[in-house]
């Protein structure tokens, strides 16, 4: 009984969160994002691991890009998707960073919050300390209720980091709308590659669980085999069998 609550919880809480509009600022400019890729590039490594201490001694930095964010949200009207979808992905890892330093030190980022955690309710993703043009969000909005929901680009999960080392690898530069296709190729040739986050043979397929928790993203217009086919260095058989690796939580700290 308490086990069919707690997922009726769950259940209910997801679909509000996918009901909140994402915050659209009619007339706002487009942003430079160009003081993220500074700080990026001093404090994100090659491996994408992250100096938080860095970050720790640039903090005016970071909090003068984060207001520039939080001031400046989408005009939908005006702004290209892509443009929309570059602000929002580096609105999350801008601010998934910024978590991490509002509680540093810490092992890991699920250090954040309650002992107990229940999805959509007391995670760290569900910490409400982000405002957007004075509407406060948390990061599981940002990725549910925005990214996902509005613009269907599987490959964000390949873009935005939970400060994690299974995550995919912090990019060393901002996402912009120019570069953003390639961007997020990038991102998911690196991830899928990458022997340490999937292990991939042509009869065995050894992934990591973002491609389990988020199947139904991967799996619109194919089979998964299909999707990771795409950018796969070895082709995957038909027939081969998938199953899922453990995911470190550990911090992605350098």
């Amino acid at each position: 009984m308490k086990v069919s609550i707690v997922l009726s919880i769950i259940v209910f809480l997801l679909f509000q969160s996918c009901q909140r509009k994402s915050p659209s600022k009619p007339g706002s400019k487009l942003i430079d994002h160009h003081e993220w890729t500074i700080l990026l590039q001093k404090y994100v490594d090659d491996d994408g691991l992250v100096n938080y201490q860095g970050f720790l001694k640039d903090s005016i930095d970071l909090n003068s890009y984060l207001d520039k964010i939080s001031t400046n949200p989408p005009d939908e009207s005006a702004w290209s998707a892509e443009d929309q979808i570059a602000y929002w992905i580096n609105a999350y890892n801008a601010f998934t960073v910024k978590l991490i330093l509002d509680h540093y030190p810490l092992k890991s980022i699920k250090d954040i919050g309650s002992a107990i955690q229940i999805p959509f309710v007391n995670t760290p993703w569900d910490v409400k300390f982000i405002e957007i043009n004075k509407e406060k969000l948390d990061l599981n909005n940002i990725e549910h209720s925005i990214l996902r929901k509005k613009f269907h680009e599987p490959r964000i999960h390949f873009a935005i980091n939970c400060a994690s080392l299974s995550c995919p690898k912090l990019r060393r530069e901002a996402y912009i709308a120019e570069k953003l296709n390639a961007q997020l190729n990038e991102q998911a040739i690196q991830f899928i590659n990458d022997p340490k986050r999937n292990d991939i043979t042509i009869d065995h397929v050894k992934i990591s669980k973002i491609f389990s928790w988020f199947k139904g993203d991967f799996t619109k217009s194919g089979s998964l085999k299909d999707f990771l086919n795409q950018y796969s260095d070895i082709k995957i058989n038909g027939d081969a069998k998938i199953s899922f690796m453990d995911y470190d939580w550990s911090l992605n700290e350098k």
